[in-house]
């Protein structure tokens, strides 16, 4: 274990607790001074300690990761950059001291600026209405967030889709009828497959009084046991699941629903790809998704997701981050296990090879990247269209929204995939210089940058032009 820095964590916990600094030290086995050092961030936080720290306080280690500091430093970053923010003159070491010192209130920062980028920041979302007013969250904002602190791995979940294989001694190639057979024996549901017209928009409904369960004939075959997975979640494992949402501290109704179904349908993947097996195949094939698409029978966006799921501890899988976009940009999923850093708000950057991946729809795509503090990761991505979109109407097909999905990882793990074979990933030539964002990215030679640079002054000169509009003036 490293050492580290999280001071303000360390001093929010002895805050939370009502506890002097001379009584925590002792608690740690510390001098009052040497914790004072630690609040400070002017000493790491040792192993020793951080160990002593989790023994005596009962406390989750993840929940004090310096990771989090860092995503916390780069949403704030993000949000930072918006133009309003212009002569504030923020400094990247004072959003760091932020974060660390002070997570919650740049939480809050974040959250504020979330509400008001997506039109939430009326009187009302900020309680200086006459009503109760509007959550000032968004919904799917802060599942992801309760995913990411998570690091999208939910043990009772697994558990329990242990338990069904074990209980109904399901099989891999069958998985579809015997799900059919649990959903009749053990809940008493009717399984029907629906023709379009019943169905009125919808791929899936359940009804509760009759206990009939239709499904729509335009779901792929990996979408339908998927559904029929989901299914038995609400029915058979919704304890675990409210367990889980309450945990998640959720600020509305609809923030838990959405919840809910996010881990239902974490339950319904952990069915389709068992842990362990899904695990030795994973490594077996070297990541290989056709192989794990045909072996499981899932489709290639299920692949990707059940691959970032696979952080059991003495059991792991290679460190994953995923991205899901459309094709005008904006990104409908996300989740980093791999290190990288994600774009929160408004547009990201161009170069990731997921969008490159719409210029060669069901091509897969390769790319060796480096972000501007000099992380590198390896990355692949291909377009999908999910399976039911595209609908007739008046005799013609409705636009099937095409999607893309990216997933990469720690340059240091490209070589456990079989994707890397052929590379000389330490070949500087094939590395695509990206960032999170233009606005948070100081690289100066990107032809493809949108807008200046936040943290560096901008120069336009009439008589020059560079490879992009925006030329950063030199330091010299």
């Amino acid at each position: 274990m490293r050492s580290l820095r999280i001071g303000g964590r360390v001093r929010r916990l002895r805050q939370e607790r009502r506890l002097s600094q001379s009584q925590m030290a002792g608690e740690l086995g510390i001098s009052p001074s040497y914790l004072n050092l630690i609040e400070s961030n002017q000493r790491p936080v040792t192993a020793s300690v951080l160990l002593r720290l989790a023994e005596k306080f009962q406390i989750d280690l993840g929940s004090l990761s310096a990771e989090e500091d860092g995503r916390l430093a780069t949403d704030l970053m993000e949000a930072l950059s918006d133009p309003m923010f212009e002569s504030a003159d923020v400094k990247t070491t004072d959003v760091r001291d932020l974060a660390a010192t002070l997570p919650a209130l740049g939480q809050a920062f974040v959250t504020l600026y979330n509400a008001y980028r997506r039109g939430g920041a009326s009187d009302g979302a900020l309680g200086m209405g006459d009503g109760e007013g509007a959550s000032s969250s968004i919904p799917s904002e802060e599942v992801s967030d309760f995913i990411q602190r998570h690091f999208n791995h939910f043990p009772a979940l697994e558990e329990a889709a242990e338990s069904l294989w074990v209980d109904h001694g399901l099989a891999l190639f069958t998985l579809q009828q015997d799900l059919v057979k649990v959903l009749a024996e053990r809940f008493a549901v009717d399984v029907e497959i629906a023709a379009t017209e019943n169905m009125r928009g919808l791929l899936r409904a359940y009804n509760p009084l009759t206990r009939r369960l239709q499904l729509s004939e335009l779901l792929t075959s990996p979408s339908r046991t998927f559904q029929l997975a989901h299914q038995i979640a609400f029915l058979g494992f919704r304890r675990e699941i409210d367990a889980l949402v309450s945990g998640g501290k959720f600020s509305t109704p609809e923030a838990d629903s959405l919840a809910a179904s996010a881990l239902a349908n974490y339950f319904a993947a952990a069915v389709m790809a068992p842990y362990a097996r899904f695990l030795e195949a994973a490594k077996t094939s070297r990541y290989d998704t056709t192989i794990l698409k045909h072996r499981f029978n899932l489709s290639f966006e299920q692949v990707c997701h059940r691959l970032t799921t696979l952080r059991r501890p003495g059991a792991e899988g290679v460190p994953f981050h995923l991205i899901r976009v459309d094709i005008a940009g904006n990104i409908s999923k996300r989740f980093s296990s791999s290190g990288i850093h994600i774009a929160r708000f408004g547009a990201a950057c161009p170069r990731w090879n997921v969008y490159d991946a719409f210029a060669t729809p069901g091509m897969l795509r390769v790319q060796v990247s480096r972000m501007p503090d000099g992380s590198s990761f390896f990355c692949i991505a291909r377009t999908l269209t999910p399976g039911g979109r595209q609908v007739m109407r008046g005799g013609l097909p409705a636009r099937a929204g095409m999607l893309a999905i990216g997933l990469g990882c720690p340059l240091s793990h490209a070589k456990e995939l079989i994707y890397a074979d052929g590379l000389s990933l330490d070949d500087p030539t094939i590395v695509t210089p990206i960032g999170v964002s233009c606005r948070t990215c100081n690289r100066a030679d990107c032809s493809d940058r949108a807008m200046p640079a936040l943290a560096q002054r901008l120069i336009i000169d009439e008589n020059r032009r560079g490879l992009s509009t925006y030329s950063i003036a030199s330091d010299s």
